[in-house]
């Protein structure tokens, strides 16, 4: 029994825990993957695959969903009384609409990614930033041009949809200091994320 019970919470702190409460402290990149160690090792991954910074990951993340697995949009209202349907079918860490998760399922290939799976969430911002710099030549360091596209919409971006939207810009701009702020706290912790200082206790 108690080799059991050993097994579970070792197989937890490895994983980065096996609740799906977001971190206690969202803004600071640090604090995040000392919570979440399984974190770091999924957005590491995606930096080796797609080349997307794990800053500018994270600052989308924290944008679209404030790293809540189960993120949903505002719900309408009839009469501004009556709760009604959703404004739309964005859901999970990343905030994906049905259509666009089912494109990046085509094209990747993985067909079982969930849009409240941390690993999958990620894989789709890396996949989609690759997409916008190659169809619109976007730098995957740019997290202001790249929140745009993803946002927009690759053809909404080419149309430049964002510039009647001045809150969306604003936004962007906040999601571009973000990781910057993210990149920054990085540079301190980085090297004990990568020797695997999780593995010991605090």
């Amino acid at each position: 029994m108690f080799r059991g019970t050993f097994l579970v919470v070792s197989l937890c702190v490895l994983l980065g825990g096996c609740t799906t409460t977001p971190p206690r402290n969202i803004n600071d990149s640090c604090s995040i993957f000392k919570e979440k160690s399984g974190w770091y090792k999924a957005m590491r991954s995606v930096r080796k695959r797609y080349g997307t910074p794990i800053h500018v990951q994270l600052a989308i993340i924290k944008q679209e969903s404030s790293f809540k697995h189960n993120a949903k949009t505002e719900r309408t209202h009839i009469f501004w009384v009556i709760p009604w349907g959703r404004k739309s079918t964005a859901y999970g860490y990343a905030q994906v609409k049905d259509g666009t998760w089912d494109w990046y399922k085509q094209k990747t290939g993985n067909r079982g990614a969930d849009r409240d799976n941390f690993s999958d969430a990620v894989d789709f911002i890396g996949w989609y930033t690759d997409v916008s710099q190659k169809t619109l030549g976007i730098s995957k360091w740019n997290a202001e041009l790249q929140y745009l596209a993803y946002h927009e919409g690759h053809g909404g971006f080419k149309r430049k949809t964002y510039r009647k939207k001045k809150w969306l810009m604003g936004v962007a701009r906040k999601v571009q200091a973000n990781s910057l702020r993210y990149a920054a706290q990085l540079k301190k912790c980085e090297s004990s994320l990568d020797r695997g200082f999780w593995l010991w206790p605090f």
